[in-house]
């Protein structure tokens, strides 16, 4: 059954996904397997597709979005392509809930780029960081910052205009990771205008792994200079005079080498589902069975960690389990009466999506208040 998926926050899913990933690897198999000179010409524009298909949930411009593996790998291209100098003796700032894995990057990059890591802590019992401490911790030494727009914790959603105006006023580079939200929630690099943003296709856009993205303001673009770089990082990407390279004007020069495709490939036709939904409307059934969630917490007596106000959270609820019951106990014990869901430590996460119903919610309910007896 499906009507109890609960894993939005870490894959997404939709009516007809498996089979439709199953058609768009065997056609790249037909293409790619035939012996003629057709592969490039078939498999780039469909990676361009892909990459329209996010221009157009971020309301990006032109040539100011490309792929990458993973969020990871996408800001560590970004920060090293920073001109020389600019993050030295200066400091990048960071919330303890952010991604861990952009911290892992951080703090593994400070001494070599000359930064001081910087992380904005939770308060004592705290779920989240609050918008106010980040604020605070944001001085001018700051020269770059890194926003998580929703946590993955907490599902906590910060006041990205508040953030972003504060950040100009300090003269930093803005940095969004939206992957939490990207797909549900609307998003605009432009309102408020954002410097970079990252994600990935994982989640609420319901693709597969390694179809990451990088954005970067076309104001910013000029002036990055990727360490890595290759033959797609050119203007002309068949320029085989290696004395003569030249990064290109626009996003490509974070191409480097040749592009590995199928990640974009695979995701494209969730993409393309996506963007043939009424997405007010997913919201919405996102936000009826939030707040049945909620009203479970409330009634299992269950500690909230997920802000309550629908302004302040992004499309998950995050609950405490008492101590005295075992997270992976519980999700095992979910899993087979076919409820699926995930937890970190205490903390077990639902996130409701297209496939998740109201009856969904209600044998989660049941399940739950059995199980916690």
């Amino acid at each position: 059954m499906s009507d109890a998926y609960f894993l939005y926050h870490s894959i997404g899913m939709y009516p007809g996904k498996a089979r439709d990933i199953a058609a768009a690897m065997a056609d790249f198999a037909v293409t790619w397997g035939t012996p003629d000179d057709a592969q490039w010409a078939t498999v780039l524009p469909l990676r361009q597709r892909f990459i329209d298909r996010w221009r157009a949930i971020l309301n990006a411009g032109p040539d100011t979005v490309t792929t990458f593996e993973s969020v990871t790998q996408a800001f560590h291209s970004l920060v090293q392509s920073l001109p020389p100098g600019h993050l030295n003796g200066r400091t990048v700032l960071a919330a303890a809930d952010c991604f861990p894995s952009n911290h892992f990057l951080l703090n593994g990059m400070a001494t070599a780029c000359g930064f001081t890591l910087k992380t904005v802590p939770l308060r004592q019992g705290a779920a989240f960081v609050e918008d106010e401490d980040f604020l605070d911790a944001w001085t001018p030494d700051v020269g770059l910052a890194l926003l998580t727009w929703v946590s993955s914790t907490s599902s906590h959603r910060m006041n990205l205009p508040a953030m972003v105006a504060h950040g100009r006023r300090m003269g930093s580079l803005i940095g969004v990771d939206i992957t939490q939200a990207a797909g549900l929630l609307p998003f605009d690099v432009n309102a408020p205008e954002v410097d970079f943003a990252i994600s990935t296709s994982l989640k609420w856009m319901c693709g597969t792994p390694g179809a990451g993205i990088l954005y970067l303001s076309p104001r910013l673009i000029p002036h990055c200079h990727p360490q890595l770089r290759g033959w797609f990082s050119q203007p002309n990407p068949f320029n085989w005079d290696i004395t003569r390279f030249a990064y290109a004007p626009d996003i490509r020069r974070f191409d480097s080498g040749t592009p590995g495709c199928m990640a974009a490939l695979a995701s494209l036709p969730a993409l393309d589902w996506h963007a043939a939904q009424d997405h007010a409307a997913i919201l919405a059934h996102n936000r009826t069975l939030t707040a049945h969630l909620i009203d479970m917490a409330d009634a299992l007596n269950l500690p909230l960690l997920t802000p309550r106000p629908e302004s302040q959270r992004g499309g998950s609820i995050m609950l405490r389990l008492p101590e005295t019951h075992p997270a992976p106990q519980i999700v095992a014990a979910l899993r087979a009466q076919s409820i699926t869901t995930d937890a970190r430590s205490q903390t077990l996460r639902l996130s409701p999506g297209t496939l998740t119903t109201d009856t969904g919610v209600q044998r989660l309910h049941t399940a739950l208040a059995s199980l916690l007896l």
